[in-house]
């Protein structure tokens, strides 16, 4: 059994993991949180010892200062606290050096997006094939796990694929993934995730249409979808991670991804973008400072872990799946609604950084008792979706389907 878990980050999704790890620590071990400002780790420590969290107080939860751009760093580091499994949640900036790390450390890696280069925005496709998976041959020759993308969006809804097919079609045709949040924080404008990582993925969009890679402009296709729990909501045709994993381990026409905006969203989104606010592209002020346009704006939005408090409200994830089984056609969507302030009650956190933040953990749990344990690089798709998928009812975030195949429709 693989014990002790190194918690790279202490963002929002840092947070939730470290809650739901200090829950399962009868069998994750000491767990260790290490960042650049060891103040937020401390202060994820404080709410976990505050909310109760700590399951077994023989082990260690303690937090230590880390620059993981530096690998020998990071390799000391995952020595010294004798952690054999790494969970990456810092920035998407970090993920190679921290897999690299993992790699000369032989230690579990796993992370919930994919990695970004400061100077790159929305690369050619498919974006795992011009980082991660030129490591994937360094990863089985070590015998090295390392699960990617283990959040909710990529992460559970790969699982949702790999479930539907196992137990619902013979045949995908169509995947939608359905991103929405119908809460609110009662800010002007924020971003619940890091909005410098944010808004890099709305410079363009790429999507898997007729088994190719088609490029199209940003919130120019929109859907209004009718969503269990929170009803109709507009969502928005957008690129994102697990597209460009699926599109190579699923067998399906199309497969897309569709983000919910409010209008409100979407004016501040063009005021912003149309003035130059959202542009990695360093600018000089009058005063011959040196900028970077969308730090600066990122310096200026609420902190995304701020809004957990207010938030009200639920998010619904989910995927819409067509295609057919035993000759006849079929359609399901399978999915999760989470509440902001029942998040909030258990570990302080709000429903986006809550449904990112529980997967790695199922994760982390089946790697330690060997349920999953595949001694190469894998995403989430590759692996049994049915120990994934019945470790989250457990752990937070249950999983719900509806049969959604429209009357009198044949294959």
């Amino acid at each position: 059994m693989k014990k002790n878990v190194l918690i790279v980050g202490a963002g929002g999704v840092a947070h939730v993991t470290a809650h739901k790890c200090a829950q399962n620590n009868d069998v994750l071990g000491d767990i260790c949180i290490a960042s650049r400002t060891l103040a937020k780790c401390d202060k994820i420590i404080a709410s976990i010892q505050r909310k109760g969290n700590l399951k077994d107080r023989s082990k260690k939860l303690y937090s230590r200062p880390l620059d993981a751009f530096k690998v020998s760093d990071t390799v000391k580091l995952i020595k010294d606290t004798k952690s054999e499994i790494v969970l990456n949640l810092g920035s998407a900036f970090l993920n190679m050096s921290v897999l690299e790390a993992c790699i000369q450390a032989g230690v579990v890696y796993m992370d919930t997006a994919i990695h970004e280069e400061p100077d790159k925005v929305c690369e050619d496709p498919p974006w795992y094939a011009n980082y991660e998976w030129k490591r994937k041959d360094r990863c089985r020759d070590k015998g090295i796990t390392a699960i990617l993308g283990v959040g909710f969006d990529p992460g559970m809804v790969n699982a949702y694929c790999a479930s539907a097919l196992k137990h619902h079609f013979d045949r995908i045709d169509t995947i939608d993934i359905l991103d929405v949040n119908a809460g609110s924080h009662g800010k002007f404008f924020a971003t619940n995730f890091d909005p410098e990582i944010n808004f890099r993925e709305f410079k363009k969009v790429w999507t898997w249409i007729d088994r190719q890679w088609v490029q199209k402009p940003v919130h120019a296709d929109k859907w209004v979808y009718d969503f269990p729990v929170v009803g109709k909501q507009p969502v928005y045709l957008t690129g994102h991670d697990e597209l460009h994993s699926l599109s190579k381990n699923i067998d399906a026409q199309s497969i897309r991804f569709w983000m919910g905006f409010s209008d409100h969203y979407i004016n501040c989104f063009n005021v912003l973008k149309n003035v130059g606010l959202l542009s990695e592209v360093p600018v000089k002020t009058a005063e011959g400072v040196e900028v970077i346009p969308l730090k600066v704006l990122k310096a200026c939005l609420p902190d995304p872990s701020s809004l957990a408090p207010n938030y009200t409200g639920y998010t619904c994830i989910g995927n819409l799946i067509k295609g057919s089984q035993g000759g006849k056609h079929k359609e399901i969507f399978i999915y999760n609604t989470c509440d902001h302030a029942a998040c909030y009650r258990e570990v302080e956190s709000q429903a986006i950084s809550y449904t990112a933040g529980v997967p790695p953990v199922a994760a982390a749990i089946l790697v330690a008792q060997g349920v999953w344990d595949p001694k190469t690089m894998v995403n989430v798709e590759e692996l049994d979706p049915d120990p994934f998928l019945a470790l989250l009812d457990k752990i937070g975030l249950p999983t719900q389907m509806e049969d959604r195949t429209p009357a009198g429709v044949k294959s």
